[in-house]
């Protein structure tokens, strides 16, 4: 889309939400293959009809020993800072995966994403295993990340199940993502639009490939990929048969959303930090902080809650000139509720949905997220759905490491959730009901989780 201004950069979201935790990115070209070459060591084959992606401008093919992160990252079809932070270091994820990558991206005129050193935005990755089950599994990035963000948290796993993947950087990346669009809330428009386009692109490529068109097409999205699950189930429920939704982001132009609370934060926690002001403590807590995750606050307080605030700020109401913490939403101008009602959620899903949060999430804190979509869906809703609250998880797992007898992990109750809906959508076997799971007192709580 068109960028509010000339200045384009490409600064790299490496939090759920923001770009703060992870290196800047790095470029990793991506390698053709000599038809009936394989890479590794791997047998040769015979060459391949050359495919395509409906609707790309460009398109980079390559055929892999291993299409896991277990490959990619030798190969340099990956690049890791896109990933970094998002999981636990003891995360256990299948490898040795043969099949072909295409790498390329949809006509688009900004340039935040350098992978490649293509310096062009909506970029994707498709991945198709030899080894097919039939199925398909589509993401978009979480936080401001690009397309290689869910490469071990969402595409190793489905790739070891004999999933075809596909993934989208949505269009924009980075913490000036706001530049991208014309007007306000342009930038997250696009998001949905790019995962609408590369779901309708896949499904096409895959049927150039194996023959038959994917049998099932799920979305699995983490935070601001969340959100594009549940916006898809909601407004495009046709291309899916359900989704997973972990910790997405909630936009609501009457609230909540991020500004209802945002300020509240960062009004408040100085004076806790400070001085330990039981008010500031009550305060941090009505605005949807969790009692008990107090030793998240200060590490969000440096990396996340200000950052997030500005850029997203600045994506619906760029003529805001105050500080951040003196934002008021409810008093700002009828156009900003317009731009945010531009990207809201309804909770009018029509295909299966489970949804994940945990308790501790300090970025967008449960009460003030998943709880209320919850509400929306079961109000709202024209498809089954599920919600598991997970009592002291975060907001991703990055932090498990240097808390964990404190945190649990999200990921592998995101992986057991997939399982579940598998069985839904294909045989009727309904999930366990909806539950706040408590954090398992022992076990490998970085790879097993159960649902009841």
């Amino acid at each position: 889309m068109p960028v509010r201004t000339a200045a384009l950069t490409a600064g790299l979201a490496a939090g759920a939400l923001v770009a703060a935790l992870a290196a800047p990115a790095a470029s990793a070209q991506t390698q053709e293959r000599a038809p009936g070459h394989a890479p590794g060591g791997a047998p040769e084959r015979a060459p391949e009809r050359a495919l395509t992606v409906p609707g790309a401008e460009k398109l980079v093919s390559a055929r892999l020993a291993d299409l896991t992160t277990a490959g990619t990252v030798a190969s340099g079809h990956t690049v890791p800072a896109d990933f970094a932070g998002l999981h636990a270091a003891g995360t256990r994820n299948p490898s040795g995966v043969p099949g072909v990558q295409l790498d390329g991206y949809f006509p688009d005129d900004s340039a935040f994403n350098t992978n490649h050193g293509w310096n062009h935005d909506a970029q994707f990755v498709i991945r198709l295993p030899d080894h097919w089950n039939g199925g398909l599994v589509v993401a978009g990035s979480p936080g401001n990340r690009r397309q290689y963000a869910n490469d071990v948290t969402i595409s190793d796993w489905a790739l070891g199940k004999g999933y075809a993947y596909a993934a989208t950087d949505k269009g924009n990346s980075g913490t000036e993502f706001y530049q991208d669009g014309r007007r306000p809330g342009d930038a997250i428009a696009e998001w949905n639009h790019r995962l609408t386009e590369l779901t309708r692109a896949a499904k096409k490529t895959v049927a150039q490939h194996y023959g038959r068109a994917p049998g099932r097409t799920y979305a699995a999205g983490i935070s601001n990929g969340g959100y594009l699950v549940r916006w898809q189930l909601e407004n495009r429920p046709e291309l899916y048969d359900g989704g997973i939704d972990a910790e997405g982001t909630l936009w609501r132009a009457g609230g909540p959303n991020l500004f209802t609370y945002l300020p509240s934060i960062l009004r408040a926690y100085p004076s806790y930090a400070a001085t330990g002001d039981p008010s500031a403590h009550k305060a941090l807590l009505k605005a949807g902080l969790a009692p008990g995750s107090e030793f998240l606050w200060p590490f969000h307080d440096q990396v996340y809650w200000e950052l997030t605030q500005r850029i997203y700020r600045e994506e619906f109401d760029p003529a805001y000139t105050g500080p951040e913490a003196d934002y008021n939403y409810a008093a700002r101008p009828k156009e900003v509720h317009r731009a945010v009602a531009r990207v809201s959620l309804t909770g009018r899903i029509r295909k299966p949905l489970i949804t994940l949060q945990g308790t501790y999430d300090s970025l967008l804190p449960i009460g003030t997220d998943s709880d209320v979509y919850a509400k929306l869906v079961r109000a709202r809703g024209k498809a089954p759905y599920r919600y598991y609250r997970l009592e002291a998880a975060n907001h991703t797992d990055g932090l498990y490491d240097t808390y964990p007898d404190r945190l649990r992990p999200l990921l592998p109750c995101m992986r057991t959730a997939f399982t579940a809906l598998e069985s839904w959508t294909r045989n009727g076997t309904p999930p366990p009901r909806s539950a706040t799971l408590a954090r398992p007192a022992s076990g490998d709580l970085v790879n097993t989780c159960s649902l009841s």
